[in-house]
């Protein structure tokens, strides 16, 4: 091998290892462990609802004027006017009950898109309420977040 021989060699080498190097940044994928951190969002969403905590509970939402929220009520885009109409339609800690969710699913589109089915029961002076939601959580920033919410 001459002396240019080597140096591409040698460059040929540096190249492929900077390559291997770079593919081992990427996070694996692990989709259990994905579901396991949507599921605790969704633990936590109870938890705060039920100590009458609006904002901690849309801390799962993604803080976006492009977040939509449909419901019996109507269509709603963006976080902080979903925000508003809970504070409007749940005004004090009786009028929110206690809230409990039975996950039904939680299946991956893709690596940084999930879909949960879930089922929520209300318990409340007023009398219960029970539904479905179906929401979509999108990975932003490194971070799960229900980027679109039909509940009925």
């Amino acid at each position: 091998m001459d002396y240019q021989q080597g140096q591409k060699f040698v460059l040929l080498v540096v190249y492929a290892l900077s390559i291997a190097c770079e593919q081992q940044k990427k996070p694996v994928f692990d989709p259990i462990a994905e579901e396991a951190t949507i599921r605790a969002i969704l633990d936590a969403e109870q938890i705060a609802w039920n100590n009458g905590d609006l904002e901690a509970f849309m801390e799962g939402y993604w803080k976006s004027d492009s977040l939509q929220f449909m419901s019996p009520r109507g269509a709603n885009r963006g976080w902080q006017h979903v925000l508003d109409e809970y504070k409007t339609a749940y005004p004090d800690r009786a009028a929110m009950g206690t809230l409990s969710y039975e996950v039904l699913q939680v299946s991956p589109l893709s690596e940084i898109y999930y879909v949960v089915a879930v089922r929520f029961h209300l318990n409340r002076t007023t009398g219960p309420l029970d539904g479905m939601i179906t929401l979509i959580f999108k990975k932003v920033a490194g971070k799960w977040v229900a980027v679109y919410d039909h509940t009925s």
